[in-house]
């Protein structure tokens, strides 16, 4: 009797080590704050889901009022017996056609300037005068067109790749965007929606979001070219070809 009374008083009075109190507490107080950084984090992205939801939204809406605007444009041109001329484009797809067989190096040097390496590598460009200049004196050995809002979304979605630290990234991820351009561009650039939209319509920061694309690998064209050496007006393939430029794109996604 007494001397069991005597152990249990005894087991009762071992102390837990003060260490294993503390790595207790500690433990406690990491699962606290990594519950509160995960519902935290949680937040923030349903927050910009949200926010991109509504940003894929307002374009739509933009393009739409757009091609609306230009329909009622024509049909009252049409109505007054006139034609309603269209505004200058103002974006350019630029694509290499031939290798560097017999090519000159002033003209070499243009390519590399136009980042296009390699035969059927195409780059977004602006429209001016300057860029014009150098496309002209590159003619024999380019394609360029004036690309639709259609062939800018699949070429970014179906062959958008990214230059991060100066390696080829898949674009899989709006935060590979928002991370590379998201400062940049003071959050107007976090995902693809922003990406093809200030593409599209040529941008404040649509040299940014040039630079950060790498220059577009494209296939051969199903059913293939026309004729390479020759321009686009005698029946070929270089030069400028203006809207018919889609038709081909789509061919070599």
């Amino acid at each position: 009797g007494p001397r069991a009374g005597c152990s249990e008083r005894r087991l009762d009075m071992v102390a837990v080590p003060e260490s294993v109190l503390k790595k207790r507490k500690r433990q406690e107080k990491w699962a606290a704050d990594k519950a509160a950084a995960t519902s935290a984090a949680e937040t923030k992205a349903a927050a910009k889901r949200k926010d991109i939801f509504k940003r894929a939204e307002a374009y739509v809406a933009e393009y739409r009022s757009a091609e609306q605007q230009l329909v009622t444009m024509k049909r009252a041109a049409r109505k007054a017996g006139t034609f309603y001329v269209e505004p200058e484009h103002k974006l350019l797809f630029v694509m290499r056609l031939r290798g560097i067989n017999g090519m000159h190096p002033k003209t070499r040097k243009i390519m590399q300037v136009l980042r296009l390496l390699q035969i059927n590598n195409g780059v977004f460009m602006k429209v001016n005068k300057a860029t014009m200049n150098m496309l002209v004196k590159v003619d024999p050995y380019i394609m360029y067109g004036y690309p639709n809002l259609k062939t800018v979304k699949e070429l970014v979605y179906k062959r958008g790749h990214a230059k991060v630290n100066g390696q080829r990234v898949p674009i899989t991820d709006n935060e590979i965007i928002e991370k590379a351009l998201g400062e940049k561009t003071k959050g107007k650039i976090i995902c693809i929606e922003d990406l093809v939209h200030e593409l599209y319509t040529v941008g404040p920061h649509f040299k940014e979001c040039t630079k950060f694309l790498w220059p577009f690998k494209m296939n051969c064209p199903v059913g293939g070219f026309s004729r390479i050496r020759n321009h686009f007006v005698e029946g070929g393939d270089a030069g400028n070809r203006e809207e018919y430029v889609n038709e081909l794109i789509r061919r070599m996604l």
